[in-house]
């Protein structure tokens, strides 16, 4: 695959306070400073690659995609007039090439499915709070962060799309819209729906798991049995 590839921080940002913001890194790499665009890539790369994945789901192709977005991002770095945030206008980049992609592919998937209705009432900010946790609690949150997403994945495009850049990467609906060519009524009416949806899912996911629920490993059974047994045994001397 072609593209660039930077394994280190550039030098005059390692001990730089405060960091400098997008729309001043793009300024210098517009300058010349090349090297500095690692900047943006390695600020930006789990927003793209989530936003590309949501479109794809094929790893495969994931990291090409990315790498063609950064090259355009940077060939067109001119046009970028800061209007929208910059992490805005680099998405709906990648958005346009994942979905490039998968037309070239024939495997074009309608991205309005029925019609939309605009919903009414405060909408809720993702809120993802974890808190310090012991192995088996770090591996039991695994375990479901891997149920959720298969869960999203199942999910129709236009509401997987929406739902990962709006709870997954926190994106605020004004930004998901920008991203997504879409009115924010819209991406309200689509996350809404891709909420009842992975509700539905996970519900059957999570009876299906609660069969295998607070198991009592053969380690444990056969500590316990072998404690009751030298406790009973003492009591019969």
């Amino acid at each position: 695959m072609n593209g660039l590839t930077m394994t280190a921080a550039h030098p005059s940002l390692r001990a730089q306070e405060p960091p400098l913001s997008d729309e001043d890194v793009v300024e210098r790499v517009r300058a010349g400073d090349l090297l500095l665009y690692e900047v943006l890539m390695r600020r930006h790369n789990q927003r793209l690659y989530r936003a590309v994945r949501a479109i794809l789901r094929d790893e495969s192709e994931i990291e090409d995609v990315l790498q063609e977005a950064y090259l355009a991002a940077y060939q067109n770095l001119e046009e970028f007039e800061g209007r929208a945030r910059f992490s805005t206008w680099l998405v709906r980049i990648a958005v346009n090439k994942a979905l490039d992609r998968r037309r070239r592919r024939s495997k074009v998937v309608a991205l309005d499915p029925g019609k939309e209705e605009a919903l009414v009432g405060n909408e809720a900010e993702p809120t993802w709070a974890i808190a310090k946790e012991d192995p088996e609690r770090q591996s039991a949150r695994r375990e479901l962060a891997h149920l959720l997403e298969h869960a999203i994945d199942a999910l129709p495009e236009a509401f997987r799309g929406v739902y990962v850049l709006r709870e997954v990467d926190g994106m605020s609906t004004q930004e998901t819209a920008e991203s997504l060519g879409l009115e924010p009524n819209t991406v309200k009416t689509r996350l809404h729906r891709a909420r009842t949806l992975l509700r539905k899912r996970l519900v059957h996911d999570f009876d299906a798991a609660a069969l295998q629920a607070f198991p009592f490993g053969a380690e444990r059974c056969d500590r316990l049995v072998a404690t009751v047994l030298d406790r009973l045994a003492g009591r019969a001397r």
